[in-house]
C-alpha cells in the first residue's frame, strides 16, 4: 500500500494540521472513508486492467517481456487478494456486531 493511502487512511477519523488531529463530523469521515474505499477499488481495477493488457499483447506476439507480463499479473493477483481478505474481515465485523445484543 503506498505511503500516501496510509496517510488517508489516518485521516479518516480526523483531520491532521500542524501534528495535532482535529476531529471531522461524521459525515465528514464518512465521506472521506468513501472516496478512500472507492479509490482503493479503481487502483485494483487498474492493476486488472493492465494485467489483462500485457497478457493479450503477449498473447497477439508483441514485443514485451514475458517477467513484466507475470509481474503485473502478480500484482494485479495480489491487489485483488487483498481487497477480498479486507471485504471478508468487514463483513464478520459487521456479523460479529449485528450478534451484539442490545
Amino acid at each position: 500500500m503506498p505511503i500516501q493511502s496510509i496517510r488517508s487512511a489516518s485521516n479518516v477519523a480526523g483531520m491532521m494540521k500542524n501534528d495535532k488531529v482535529i476531529q471531522s463530523t461524521p459525515f465528514e469521515s464518512q465521506k472521506s472513508f468513501g472516496t478512500m474505499l472507492k479509490n482503493a477499488i479503481q487502483d485494483v481495477n487498474v492493476k486488472q486492467t493492465e494485467s489483462d493488457k500485457m497478457t493479450e499483447k503477449l498473447i497477439l506476439g508483441e514485443d514485451v517481456d514475458l517477467h513484466n507480463v507475470m509481474i503485473t499479473a502478480q500484482k494485479a493477483s495480489i491487489a485483488l487478494n487483498a481487497t477480498v481478505e479486507v471485504r471478508n474481515k468487514v463483513i464478520e465485523a459487521y456479523q460479529e456486531i449485528i450478534r451484539m445484543p442490545v
